[in-house]
């Protein structure tokens, strides 16, 4: 763990995820897709807030399962990606209970104009993981389950959905590595994390890359 907190700086440089969403099992985000509603090991609206995080939805609740404050919910519409909600979770003043919580809309709070609004920032490649859980890993998003839809989106503009079992989607995860080490992003990324772990481990970074490289690639880049 401590090795793989000393690359979490560099990590966050990416935005790809928050340090505490590695070390805390998080509420993820939600996506409808081809009409069924799943988590998302992802979140499309952080960029948006770390480019104007005066916009951020403040809750008043702080939770180590949700250090973003809030869940995002998105859709496919169109062959196009849409925030439809963003809710937060705050004291419910009604309860007697004074430890009682509801969840409310903040959309609004957010995008004060619009119904949904389309992610056009966003380009990566969207992990849906479903069915039952294989391993439980109280980290991150690091449990691993049965089915995945992975959906493969640029500038907001659905491409390309592929759907695995646990085992098909642990090969694709190795040929999309394989792919990926012989770009120069990757020698770029190999690079940076190299200079960032204190203990210089060549083979720990090229695992490191190779477990995340989901989030690091932002195509297909294999069949």
């Amino acid at each position: 763990m401590k090795k793989t907190l000393s690359l979490i700086l560099i990590v966050l440089t990416i935005g790809i995820v928050k340090a505490e969403s590695i070390v805390t099992a998080q509420y993820p985000d939600k996506i409808t897709f081809k009409g069924t509603e799943y988590n998302l090991n992802s979140n499309p609206l952080e960029p948006y807030f770390e480019k104007f995080p005066d916009k951020r939805p403040q809750s008043g609740m702080m939770s180590t399962a949700l250090w973003r404050g809030y869940v995002a919910y998105f859709e496919i519409i169109d062959e196009q990606l849409f925030l439809t909600d963003i809710k937060i979770e705050v004291s419910d003043e009604d309860s007697e209970d004074d430890y009682d919580t509801k969840w409310i809309s903040a959309f609004k709070q957010v995008f004060p104009n619009k119904e949904k609004a389309k992610i056009d920032w966003y380009t990566g490649i969207l992990i849906l993981p479903h069915g039952k859980i294989v391993e439980y890993v109280h980290m991150g998003y690091a449990s691993t389950y049965s089915k995945y839809w992975l959906l493969e989106i640029e500038k907001g503009n659905f491409n390309e959905a592929r759907k695995y079992k646990n085992k098909e989607f642990v090969k694709f995860k190795k040929r999309q590595f394989e792919m990926f080490e012989k770009t120069e992003e990757y020698k770029k990324l190999y690079a940076e994390l190299k200079e960032n772990d204190e203990s210089n481990d060549d083979e720990f970074i090229k695992s490191f890359i190779s477990d995340f490289v989901i989030n690091y690639t932002i195509k297909f880049l294999t069949e």
